[in-house]
This record gives C-alpha cells, sequence and structure tokens, in this order.
C-alpha cells in the first residue's frame, strides 16, 4: 500500500475567511463542493487543505484524509484489525471511493482513492 496525501481538514463556521485566509498563504481552490472546498500549493499539488462546513454524504465530519493507492485493500486491512468503521466504503459522484474509520485518539480519517 501506498500513501498518496495526508491532509487535513478543518472543521468550519466561516468557510470564505478559511478560503481567503489559506490563500493569502498561496494555496488556490482545485475543488468546491459547496460544503467542502481543497485548497492546493500550485508549485506542490500534494500539499493541501479542506475547510468543510459538513460531510453531506457521511454521518460525521472526518478530521484528515489519507489518499492510498488501493482503498480496498486498506479497507479490508482495517476491518480485519478490528477498527471502528464510522462510514462504509463507497463510490462518491465526485470521484473518489472511501471509507471513515476512527482512530485510538478517537480522530475520524477519510480513507480514500481517486476513481
Amino acid at each position: 500500500m501506498t500513501v498518496r496525501r495526508v491532509m487535513p481538514i478543518l472543521h468550519t463556521g466561516a468557510a470564505q475567511e478559511n478560503r481567503d485566509f489559506y490563500g493569502m498563504l498561496g494555496f488556490e481552490e482545485v475543488m468546491d463542493l459547496g460544503w467542502i472546498t481543497t485548497l492546493a500549493s500550485p508549485s506542490t499539488p500534494a500539499a493541501q487543505v479542506s475547510v468543510v462546513t459538513e460531510d453531506r454524504t457521511a454521518p460525521v465530519t472526518p478530521d484528515m484524509s489519507v489518499e492510498v493507492d488501493d482503498v480496498d485493500a486498506v479497507y479490508a486491512r482495517v476491518r480485519e484489525s478490528g477498527a471502528e468503521i464510522v462510514h462504509p466504503l463507497q463510490d462518491e459522484e465526485w470521484g473518489v471511493r472511501r471509507f471513515f474509520v476512527r482512530d485510538p485518539d478517537g480522530r475520524v480519517l477519510n480513507i480514500l482513492t481517486h476513481r
């Protein structure tokens, strides 16, 4: 398994203000679904941060995303470990396959692969 990127997800009630702030630091918008916006460094595209008001397709909003090369293999490994699956493996309309798992400290991770 290869980790392609790790991205913090900032929960906010001030989405535009956060987009403006991170834009001032050099990040540019690469995705905006209305409820989540992802900003990336133009010179290092894997350096990203997402600003989210809520997750509209899952029961909770994750704290971090981890993009992997084979989400199905990671899902199988996580299930076998007994870790808490918070949101089942599924394909999303914006082109990712993902699931959520809770880490030992209670943070929710969004594990995904782009399709």
